[in-house]
């Protein structure tokens, strides 16, 4: 699956688009492949804070564990409650119905565009 060229990622295998103050937050492709069927999900609460870099969450697979970065710095201000009653979303469309939540952004973390991205995957 290729990356859409009009998100930014993380080297965490995070996925933001952009919507004016907000940004809607997921995994992309590459990380739910390599994580298997997600069974669980933790998200950031509504109205809590994240900090670009630091965890805010966890996805639970049938294989491991892991934690969730945020991308961004801001307030949480909406959370994929369909991700959280069907954490296979997360798998079966990484770039659509399985994001995971949204933030009022305050700052951007470090951000790639997809060409990068794609570079890091490629060397992974």
């Amino acid at each position: 699956m290729s990356n859409p060229t009009n998100l930014q990622y993380t080297a965490e295998h995070e996925w933001i688009a952009v919507d004016g103050d907000n940004a809607k937050v997921g995994v992309t492709a590459y990380a739910a492949d390599a994580l298997g069927d997600v069974v669980y999900v933790d998200l950031p609460a509504v109205g809590s804070t994240v900090t670009a870099g630091e965890s805010c969450g966890e996805l639970e697979s049938t294989k491991s564990v892991s934690d969730l970065y945020a991308p961004v710095t801001g307030e949480v201000v909406e959370v994929n409650e369909a991700v959280d009653a069907d954490p296979s979303l997360v798998n079966s469309d990484p770039f659509g119905e399985g994001w995971l939540f949204v933030v009022k952004v305050s700052a951007n973390g470090e951000l790639m565009d997809a060409a990068a991205y794609d570079a890091l995957i490629a060397s992974a």
